[in-house]
């Protein structure tokens, strides 16, 4: 048995490269809360995408209940910080904050065991396909197609624009990214919930008009019978997904028979242990699943998981992964690859750069 002997918590915020905006929401930065668990001579490091409420409650209420656990027992540190929020709830920033601590353990197990977290996990491919996203509705015509065919040039074979936050403007939009990125390249939208569900079937064949094969989130994730309604009646070719705010198991499982592509947050539904019970209802149920974000961690994941369809390689937590880690992974032909000879997640702290952002 090696202790967990320490568990550190920081916050860093970075701004955006340029304004950013999708259908429902706009930001100019974004706050990552980073965990360090050590054990046994060995530092294992996790994060989510979230406020600095989230270092608070790692702080307050998860990390005496980690401290001192073997830190091989990542299911039984798992299972009490569940228990620890009970009266907290256990979405939103709770989820969050056990994500960021659960990815740290997997981190440090891995360390300590001398294997690749991909190799913990149970490993079913050496590569997990990937998509662009970005093409926020805040970009330029110009930005927007030498962002989505940059993606394209790269090789990707897929790439997702945002819409529905100035709707007149989106077929403008949509034929500048078909342009750029040609008829060979699978095009994706994500309205972010900005529809009702009359709306959202209208422009589901506005945009099967441009080759659009994906239609995330076309009304709010809280509308299960809209979802359901428009993974009806959608066009032939489009699939309709959701699920980048599932926190817990129980939420995936209410959302899973609603959509033809159930998606999950590494960093907000429990981290990897949770995206891995999620990956097996998926399963359970043959129904796709995508992983959102964070590509640095849901790349080791995702090589786990049975029903994986691909891992959304977002702009916004690929520049700022890179910023701060060393380590990080570029797609290849279209998919990332986790070094399976590196232990842990592969990832290093890049201190200057978190001390500079520190929050």
């Amino acid at each position: 048995m090696a202790a967990i002997d320490d568990l550190a918590v920081s916050a860093c915020t970075i701004s955006t490269d340029a304004p950013e905006s999708d259908g429902t929401l706009a930001w100019d930065s974004t706050t990552v809360v980073i965990v360090q668990a050590r054990a046994g001579g060995e530092t294992g490091l996790g994060y989510t995408y979230g406020s600095r409420a989230c270092a608070t409650l790692v702080e307050d209420k998860l990390r005496d209940v980690v401290l001192g656990r073997d830190a091989l027992d990542v299911r039984g540190a798992w299972l009490a910080m569940q228990r620890a929020v009970r009266n907290e709830g256990r979405s939103g920033t709770a989820a969050m904050a056990i994500s960021a601590v659960d990815i740290a353990l997997w981190d440090l197990a891995a360390r300590l065991l001398g294997v690749a977290v991909c190799t913990l996990a149970g490993a079913l491919r050496d590569e997990v396909p990937v998509y662009g996203s970005g093409g926020f509705c805040s970009y330029s015509d110009d930005r927007l197609a030498d962002q989505l065919g940059g993606w394209a040039r790269q090789g990707i074979p897929r790439v997702k624009m945002k819409v529905g936050r100035d709707p007149g403007a989106d077929r403008h939009r949509l034929a500048i990214a078909r342009d750029a990125i040609g008829d060979g390249v699978e095009l994706y939208v994500d309205a972010n919930g900005a529809f009702d569900r009359n709306a959202a079937l209208g422009w589901a064949e506005v945009y099967a008009g441009h080759g659009v094969r994906y239609f995330e989130e076309p009304v709010s994730s809280d509308d299960l019978d809209g979802l359901r309604l428009l993974r009806d009646r959608s066009p032939a070719g489009m699939a309709v997904a959701a699920g980048e705010y599932t926190y817990t198991l129980d939420d995936a499982a209410r959302m899973v028979g609603c959509v033809d592509v159930q998606q999950a947050d590494v960093t907000r539904c429990g981290g990897i242990t949770g995206l891995l019970r999620i990956g097996a209802l998926c399963a359970a149920h043959h129904v796709p699943f995508s992983a959102h974000c964070a590509p640095a961690v849901s790349a080791h994941a995702c090589t786990a998981i049975e029903t994986l369809a691909h891992l959304e390689y977002f702009h916004d937590h690929v520049r700022i992964e890179s910023l701060l880690f060393d380590g990080t992974l570029s797609p290849a032909g279209g998919a990332l690859r986790p070094d399976a000879s590196r232990p842990g997640l592969g990832l290093a702290l890049k201190r200057p750069a978190v001390e500079r952002h520190a929050a």
